[in-house]
């Protein structure tokens, strides 16, 4: 399998989901593909803000891509193995409108408020454009990924996301250095990252919402601007989830999410909230 670069430049940029971006790049199912991105504010690791930009193209999260996979066509899964992660070495936490935590990051630990960390780096936007025509913000998670902040989403793990359109257009950025779950101040650490992914298709595993595989559990997702409705998706997730991999029947499946499982919430602040279950593979003998 071939590995491929999308430096950081203009060209391989952009700052909204729109299924009319041309790709920057083709792959092959199974292909590798390392990626440099400024923070989710287009700050890069020197603390200079990338220019330039379309102050209406690019208000968003600045994303390398769009990415297309050889022969995806909507209503396939999209595998997205997260190989690496590397934060860059500041990062920056907004909290109220006059104040911001501004963060040292060293690879492993990050230093500010008089605290130190241990580093946790993930993206906290990997996804494609919905299937309709025209320019979409970055800001919220879809049924074909986004801004879904999950901070369980480290190097080591794969993300399935439903294909919404011929091709994927596959695109990812916003670094986090570090984030608990919810987000609860809009904001992780948000710092420039380099990463690799691969990227392949499971044409055997049909899925209505994107699912995680992450060491020793399964994850699901459930987005919605109800943060109710976002759990309930989520919990249809982990049924359709232990019917596929366990073979257990609904009814049975509903008890032993109730007893098993957990729900978590993702971030309370992407206009659609997100809810993930957690099943772990040791949830019951």
């Amino acid at each position: 399998m071939a590995v491929h670069e999308l430096p950081l430049e203009r060209r391989t940029l952009h700052g909204h989901f729109s299924r009319d971006l041309e790709p920057v790049l083709t792959v092959e199912p199974g292909d590798t593909v390392r990626v440099a991105v400024p923070n989710s504010g287009w700050y890069v690791a020197s603390g200079a803000r990338f220019e330039p930009r379309d102050e209406t193209l690019d208000a968003g999260h600045s994303l390398a891509g769009p990415i297309e996979v050889r022969g995806a066509r909507a209503g396939d899964t999209l595998a997205v193995g997260i190989d690496a992660v590397r934060p860059g070495p500041w990062g920056i936490t907004h909290s109220f409108d006059d104040h911001a935590v501004r963060w040292e990051l060293d690879g492993a630990t990050g230093r500010g408020a008089g605290v130190t960390v241990d580093l946790r780096p993930f993206l906290g936007v990997l996804g494609m454009p919905p299937p309709e025509t025209g320019v979409h913000s970055t800001r919220p998670p879809r049924r074909s990924g986004g801004n879904i902040d999950c901070k369980e989403l480290v190097a080591g793990t794969t993300l399935f996301l439903p294909v919404p359109v011929d091709g994927g257009l596959f695109s990812a950025g916003d670094g986090h250095a570090l984030q608990g779950d919810g987000e609860v101040s809009q904001t992780a650490i948000e710092c420039p990252v380099e990463a690799q992914v691969s990227l392949d298709l499971r044409r055997d595993l049909e899925l209505e919402w994107p699912i995680a595989r992450i060491p020793g559990a399964w994850l699901t997702f459930g987005f919605d601007e109800d943060l109710g409705v976002a759990a309930k998706l989520a919990v249809e997730g982990l049924l359709d989830l232990m019917e596929r991999e366990h073979g257990v029947g609904r009814a049975d499946a509903l008890a032993l999410a109730s007893v098993c499982a957990d729900l978590r919430v993702t971030q309370i602040v992407n206009v659609s909230l997100g809810v993930h279950g957690v099943l772990r593979d040791d949830a019951w003998r």
